[in-house]
């Protein structure tokens, strides 16, 4: 099971956001990593080609993917209908690691992922350790029950449960959260521009 394990910093650096890593270091240090990131001369204007690539690296460094899994996720929805970027960024917000993470069981997409492959995550009554399984409609989502009483998890879940996602309902007896709807472009706070990852694809 791949994953990134390089350094996280400079990946929030590289794009002037926080993406992951240490918030502190980040706003320590907000400009592009390497001995000349913090020179006027590296603020000049970038070609459209840089543009769509940051687009695409952003995403993909956000829901922790890949390039040959992102671009297997790209051929899939674009032989759906509909428009092709909503649906690419809907399937990546249906990842189970995200879910995790939207729900508030977990402080970053890097922990709810540890959680899915260690098997502590329910779905539908039944554990679920593949990160990238897609959620679906109408689908419960639980911790396993000896993570209920988990001091981590209950710390967490106080301070991120009332930020839930409106497409995400949390039931209080059951310690889960039921998937009311897909996910759209609105349900998300990071504003991405998905006309240039179809077009980088696209060329």
């Amino acid at each position: 099971m791949s994953r990134y394990i390089g350094p996280r910093n400079k990946i929030s650096r590289r794009f002037g956001k926080f993406i992951y890593g240490n918030k502190k270091y980040y706003f320590k240090r907000k400009y592009a990593p390497g001995q000349h990131g913090i020179l006027k001369y590296r603020k000049k204007r970038k070609s459209y080609y840089s543009i769509q690539l940051l687009e695409k690296q952003k995403i993909k460094y956000m829901y922790g993917i890949l390039e040959k899994q992102f671009k297997r996720m790209f051929n899939i929805v674009s032989k759906k209908k509909g428009i092709t970027g909503e649906l690419l960024l809907q399937m990546c917000e249906r990842r189970l690691d995200n879910v995790v993470y939207r729900i508030g069981y977990a402080i970053s997409r890097i922990a709810s992922r540890q959680l899915v492959t260690h098997k502590h995550i329910k779905v539908n009554n039944k554990i679920i350790n593949i990160p990238s399984y897609n959620i679906k409609v109408g689908d419960i989502i639980t911790l396993e029950n000896k993570m209920k009483k988990n001091i981590n998890i209950l710390n967490t879940l106080i301070i991120n449960k009332k930020y839930i996602k409106n497409w995400l309902k949390w039931k209080e007896e059951i310690m889960g959260a039921e998937c009311l709807r897909l996910p759209n472009i609105n349900d998300i706070e990071d504003k991405i521009n998905t006309q240039l990852i179809v077009e980088w694809y696209s060329r």
